[in-house]
């Protein structure tokens, strides 16, 4: 009697000791919905890299129907759920650029006084010391008197533009990578470390750089967040040379796409390649919770890593299904 219930306590720890293997209807496919639904139905613990690019915020057509608050609960939420949907000592890479940037209508009108822009040599001092002698002529009046447009001496009186961003509301600067550190510590997910993605410079997307001290966007930030457990740290997936040049560094110079007739925002497939090869191995399988064009599940198929993609957006989902689907193991 006690040999057999022994033997029947082996085969009760069998069973329960039994993990079957993620099922086909989750991998090497793009799913469509909404991230943190989606995330929300998968089974834990099956995650062995997740990377990906979020939205920025920035007025894109796909974010368009965020608000801000949105924003941060939709990227606070997919970051929670990652927490459980990785396995321990699993990466989160999340390729954001560092400088949020976001109409406030609280914020004071940044006034640009544009010195090596002005074509009229007509001063503030010029205009207001014309009214001080001239207290009854109209704006008409004084440009005439002065030699120059009307349009000059309102910008010269009011230190503004008449024709154009008076009435608009300030554009405010946030730092990204303190709230993405805040949200993914709330769920026990540590920064683990950091990359520059230096690009070349994008001046269609610098609205300012004329008119300010800002800089052109030529860079954006990999913050990789480690969940707690072990790592295996292997120097045979790259070459010396090749963590010599890039897997040791941190600043990856890899040059933006240069055509974005695919998706608004698609970053290269190189990134892609870069962050699958140093933070995964052969059979792991691979996530990007905002797939868009298909670049991470492309690259993950090619380097011959099981992949999970998931696109809110119907025609972008089948786009990135298509592009991966191509691509050769």
């Amino acid at each position: 009697m006690s040999l057999q219930l022994s033997l029947l306590d082996r085969v009760a720890k069998v069973v329960l000791s039994y993990k079957p293997a993620v099922s086909d209807t989750w991998l090497n496919k793009i799913h469509v919905g909404d991230a943190r639904v989606v995330l929300q139905s998968m089974p834990a613990n099956i995650v062995d890299l997740s990377f990906w690019s979020p939205p920025y915020f920035v007025g894109k057509e796909y974010e368009a129907h965020l608000t801000f608050q949105d924003w941060q609960n939709l990227i606070r939420d997919v970051i929670k759920e990652h927490a459980r949907v990785m396995k321990q000592g699993a990466f989160m890479v999340i390729n954001i650029a560092d400088i949020l940037c976001f109409v406030d209508p609280n914020m004071p009108r940044y006034m640009a006084n544009n010195i090596s822009n002005k074509k009229s040599p007509v001063t503030r001092e010029d205009v207001l010391k014309a009214k001080q002698e001239n207290p009854t002529a109209n704006r008409d009046e004084l440009a005439l008197l002065l030699g120059c447009s009307e349009q000059t001496i309102q910008r010269r009186s009011e230190h503004n533009n008449v024709r154009g961003g008076k009435g608009t509301a300030g554009t405010r600067v946030l730092l990204v990578g303190g709230l993405l550190q805040e949200w993914a510590m709330d769920v026990g997910l540590y920064l683990y470390d950091h990359r520059i993605w230096h690009k070349d410079p994008c001046w269609a997307n610098s609205r300012w750089h004329s008119n300010s001290y800002r800089a052109v966007d030529e860079f954006e930030h990999l913050y990789i967040f480690w969940k707690p457990g072990i790592v295996d740290v292997d120097r045979s997936r790259l070459e010396k040379r090749e963590w010599a040049e890039w897997g040791s560094r941190g600043v990856w110079n890899i040059r933006s796409v240069q055509r974005n007739n695919r998706h608004e925002c698609e970053f290269p497939e190189m990134l892609a390649e870069r962050v699958i090869r140093l933070l995964s191995d052969r059979d792991d399988v691979v996530i990007d919770p905002f797939v868009g064009s298909g670049t991470t599940t492309a690259v993950a198929r090619k380097l011959n890593r099981k992949y999970i993609g998931i696109e809110r957006l119907k025609k972008y989902a089948k786009l990135a299904e298509a592009r991966t689907d191509v691509t050769s193991n």
